[in-house]
């Protein structure tokens, strides 16, 4: 492993340099040549990878008009809402029991989809840092790696819902208090729109959080094994030292992810939405996606290799030795 360089002696971090190296490697993996076997491989590790994942107007006395003569006339609402409450009041004997059991399911199953999409994760990478068509090794070989990597993401999610979740419920009972009543609380808006405002911030730093993960600690972890809390910490050195680059990585994925949506919506009407409909298929759509996620896990791993060759998940070139001189006469 080749030592750490320091970020002085680096060349300048550029946001668009990555994307010529990730065509690049789009076409090597995916179509030089193309193989059919080789994309369903690959793209089984992307499935797994993703398995799981899913992305006005003024405040015055109108509104308050509005809304008290809408929630009046209206009683339908109220009355429907009071007799969904008596109902399940009623019924609590067996809504308890069968709520508290799919709430045990959904959550077994969700920690079982991290458990593995975490594992896949360097699966993916493996396949497109070698450009091989594996999935048995490299499960094999990040067990570690991403038994920490499901461990740090679990207690994000947890520590996202506890931070979450009782806004969300605040939010949803003053609103609910508001229909039943039938007039506006102008003190209970504003505070829902403060907890509103408040679940967005949260939600982006922990889609932030998660971006970050995946694009650059999952590499660091490749490339060093061990736990992703220590991979973390060596990222964050990188982040705390290059911040206005990382703020332009999020950034132009933005514009990536325009550009993306772009040519995959041209793609559906090219195909008379025959690709959409192999897109909305579990595997086979991921199938056909490969070539965008191959570029996008590219793309993030060109970007961190910018910073030294400590952190290239890409292995140099081979060396192709010179053509004999035929003027040279044997020893």
């Amino acid at each position: 492993m080749n030592p750490i360089q320091p970020l002085s002696s680096r060349r300048e971090i550029n946001v668009a340099e990555p994307v010529s190296p990730a065509l690049e490697r789009v076409k090597q993996m995916l179509f030089q040549p193309f193989d059919l076997g080789k994309w369903f491989v690959i793209g089984f590790c992307a499935w797994l990878a993703g398995l799981g994942e899913s992305g006005g107007g003024g405040f015055n006395s109108g509104f308050n008009h509005g809304f008290n003569r809408g929630v009046q006339s209206d009683t339908s609402l109220r009355h429907a809402l009071e007799q969904a409450r008596d109902y399940v009041t009623a019924n609590l004997y067996w809504i308890v029991p069968v709520a508290i059991g799919a709430v045990i399911l959904l959550l077994t199953l969700g920690i079982l989809f991290l458990w593995l999409n975490s594992r896949g994760k360097f699966m993916f990478l493996h396949c497109v840092a070698l450009d091989r068509a594996e999935v048995v090794e490299p499960w094999n070989k990040f067990e570690r790696e991403g038994n920490s990597l499901f461990v740090f993401r679990l207690v994000l999610g947890l520590c996202g819902t506890v931070l979450t979740l009782p806004l969300l419920l605040f939010i949803v009972v003053t609103i609910g208090r508001m229909i039943l009543r039938g007039e506006p609380d102008v003190a209970g808006i504003v505070l829902s729109i403060g907890l509103v405002l408040v679940l967005v911030g949260i939600a982006i730093v922990l889609a932030i959080i998660h971006k970050f993960t995946v694009d650059f600690v999952v590499p660091i972890l490749f490339l060093r094994g061990g736990k992703c809390l220590a991979a973390w910490r060596e990222f964050y050195r990188l982040l705390a030292a290059n911040p206005g680059q990382f703020v332009l990585y999020l950034l132009f994925q933005i514009v990536l992810g325009m550009m993306i949506g772009i040519i995959v919506l041209g793609t559906i009407l090219i195909t008379c939405c025959l690709a959409g409909c192999l897109m909305m298929l579990p595997y086979l759509g991921t199938v056909v996606l490969l070539p965008v996620l191959v570029f996008k896990r590219s793309y993030s791993a060109y970007f961190l290799a910018q910073f030294g060759a400590a952190y290239d998940v890409f292995p140099p070139p081979a060396k192709v030795p010179p053509p004999p001189d035929p003027l040279r006469q044997p020893a």
